[in-house]
């Protein structure tokens, strides 16, 4: 595996020289700035490079950009409404110039409206550090009790909705605001967070598009950019819902492996990959992290390694981000599935056999603790899960004592 490190940009509190203290190989990272829907352009793209190429004494780091993370999908494409032709014609172009700059992966997602979704972000763990959380509680007071969507109580069961009206009731003002803010917060770096009357809107625009509808859109946006990416000679790689469950009543398209096999299967092409995270597929009791790799493991072109701790084997449950190697995911049987793949694809020429992976999350701990970091993703918690991560691969491609 090709150890990288994600980086926000120059106000990213991890510096490139941290990076390289932490011994990663390449950065994966995005132009946040730039508005969803609007073309990237090369002067843009050449702008981050730059950053990622220098150091803060202004000499060279030795490291690049390697991974976009992510060129996202806009509301649009997802609802074929408004600008969605347009955008999906940026879209191209974009991948053109992500081209013509030297870069090979894309990682994207389709998950509508809120593209992953926590209630806490400072949730305090055992052993005095935080990690971000997921209550089904608390996202169900924000549902049913704040948003107020119409059959949101539906969608929960008597036990949830009996505690999320107590809990309601015993909120202040301002914490009623924060768990609002916490839900609607958007993708990790982006510009874009919504209102409660933005999201509002959203569902109202989503109210009749089935799964069955939004999986013809996913499939119709493929059948546009994949062959586009193959002829560039890129890999475009899909990231799972995060929770994979359905949630605000929305449509969910890559929560199992199912879904990956369809969405695999529906435009056959080396372009037309996976970003397989074990953190996001791990909060669902019925994905099989190890399994999935090794049945789907010639069209994963990106790895997110993190874990994550259930409350219960609820479908649609609770969940903590724990330690890398403390969660439900058995993350040495998962690594071995990837080293397994990596010597398959060595084995047969192909020059993409190493997967770029990266310690995805971590817990705030010692001095993460105070620097209030981008939520997810401090920088001594992610060194320790590499670290974590790093030393399993070591032993499990050991000459003497590793894998066979």
């Amino acid at each position: 595996m090709r150890q990288t490190w994600r980086w926000f940009g120059p106000a990213d509190i991890a510096s490139i020289d941290d990076m390289l203290q932490a011994g990663v190989e390449g950065v994966v990272s995005a132009l946040h700035h730039v508005p969803n829907g609007v073309v990237w352009s090369l002067e843009e793209i050449a702008k981050r490079q730059q950053q990622i190429a220098t150091r803060k004494d202004g000499s060279p780091s030795g490291i690049a950009w390697e991974v976009i993370e992510s060129l996202p999908v806009s509301e649009d494409i997802k609802k074929q409404k408004n600008d969605w032709r347009q955008h999906i014609e940026n879209y191209k172009l974009s991948l053109e110039n992500v081209a013509r700059s030297g870069l090979e992966v894309v990682c994207y997602n389709f998950m509508p409206v809120l593209d992953w979704t926590r209630t806490e972000l400072r949730y305090r763990v055992a052993s005095g550090g935080t990690a971000m959380r997921f209550d089904i509680n608390d996202f169900a007071v924000f549902d049913i009790h704040i948003l107020q969507r119409r059959g949101a109580a539906e969608d929960f069961s008597e036990d949830v909705r009996t505690e999320a009206a107590r809990r309601f009731q015993g909120l202040s003002d301002e914490q009623r605001k924060v768990l609002a803010r916490n839900v609607t917060m958007g993708l990790p770096g982006s510009t874009e967070s919504l209102t409660i009357q933005e999201v509002q809107a959203h569902l109202d625009e989503y109210g009749h598009i089935s799964p069955d509808q939004l999986r013809k859109h996913f499939v119709d946006f493929l059948g546009e950019v994949v062959p586009v990416a193959e002829k560039l000679g890129l890999r475009l790689c899909c990231h799972p819902d995060d929770p994979p469950f359905p949630l605000l009543g929305l449509p969910r398209v890559m929560s199992t492996e199912a879904d990956y096999v369809y969405m695999t299967g529906a435009v056959e092409s080396p372009a037309n990959g996976i970003t397989l995270c074990s953190g996001s597929l791990g909060a669902r009791p019925d994905n099989d992290l190890p399994g999935m790799m090794r049945r789907l493991g010639d069209k994963v072109h990106f790895l997110h390694l993190r874990n994550v701790k259930k409350d219960n084997d609820a479908l649609a449950g609770s969940f903590f981000e724990a330690e890398h190697l403390g969660g439900d995911t058995d993350m040495v049987a998962l690594i071995a599935a990837i080293i397994a793949e990596e010597r398959k694809r060595r084995a047969a020429g192909r020059a993409d056999w190493q997967i770029p992976m990266r310690p995805d999350h971590g817990q705030d701990i010692l001095d993460d603790l105070g620097r209030r970091s981008q939520p997810g993703y401090p920088t001594i918690g992610r060194l320790k899960g590499l670290a974590e991560l790093r030393g399993i691969m070591t032993a499990l491609e050991h000459a003497e004592f590793g894998l066979r």
